[in-house]
């Protein structure tokens, strides 16, 4: 197993064994068995199908189409790597979260991300198969891979979904951390930099009016830093009371996984993206 593999894993064994002990990992409210069964599906198919298939895919591409570019970048200084991998799997991966709650087609593929009034390290994989198989992110990782972007990359997916698990938990780290005075000019840089549950559970509230809900923004995955740059931020260090989206219509199991092979021909634009 890969030492990214395993890193990863390992920060989110971590972050399962915190919710399991202060936040009900297994009885969110709320949760259906609908929601257990998408997200073990889910996850399930982007971390032992999808993934590893799009990075080989890309692998494989590359070595037909560029084969004198292997390893063409793997002198290059470390800072310029972790820059590339920052532009072309972070941002690009903002953008795509961004175009999904702008393209009501998109949306369909995203939506099972939002459609659990309540957010979780669970829902962290919660998407449908086709979404992550398009994301542009996960195929420019390949190509870095195959340029050479080396163990940078192992380093860098694993500090990437550190702060990823850790926005979408909700053992809240970053709540005792305001209520201290002297860290809060420390806090300001961070939540404009990375993801905070703060930041990122506003994207994930349930009702526009709530004053802390950014369904429309918020949409940094590891930096933060995006939202603002593209002014998309919003920043208020509350947490919404209730999660998921307004007036969404029902779905299925198979139509939040498999749209559009799947479809109950049942509308999912959400009042929110009007």
């Amino acid at each position: 197993m890969k030492p990214e593999v395993i890193g990863v894993l390992g920060v989110l064994a971590m972050f399962i064994v915190l919710e399991i002990i202060f936040t009900r990992f297994f009885n969110k409210p709320g949760a259906k068995r609908s929601d257990a069964i998408v997200e073990i599906l889910s996850s399930g198919f982007l971390l032992l199908l999808t993934q590893p298939t799009i990075l080989l895919t890309a692998g494989l591409g590359m070595a037909l189409f560029f084969p004198g570019a292997e390893g063409a970048i793997s002198d290059w200084p470390i800072w310029s790597k972790i820059l590339l991998l920052l532009v072309f799997d972070d941002m690009t991966q903002y953008w795509w979260h961004r175009a999904s709650h702008t393209f009501p087609w998109l949306y369909k593929l995203h939506r099972p991300h939002h459609n659990a009034e309540y957010l979780s390290i669970r829902v962290v994989y919660r998407n449908n198969f086709f979404y992550y198989m398009m994301m542009p992110g996960i195929w420019f990782s390949g190509i870095l891979l195959y340029l050479g972007v080396g163990w940078i990359y192992a380093v860098y997916l694993i500090i990437k979904m550190s702060v990823i698990f850790g926005a979408h938990s909700d053992v809240r780290w970053d709540a005792p951390l305001y209520k201290i005075k002297w860290l809060s000019p420390i806090m300001w840089v961070v939540e404009r930099t990375i993801s905070t549950p703060a930041t990122h559970s506003a994207h994930h509230g349930k009702y526009a009016s709530d004053g802390i809900t950014n369904y429309h923004g918020n949409y940094g995955n590891l930096l933060f830093f995006w939202d603002v740059l593209f002014g998309t931020a919003k920043i208020t260090r509350q947490y919404p009371a209730e999660m998921g989206v307004e007036n969404l219509p029902e779905t299925t199991i198979g139509e939040q996984l498999f749209w559009p092979v799947i479809s109950t021909g049942r509308g999912s634009k959400p009042v929110a993206a009007e």
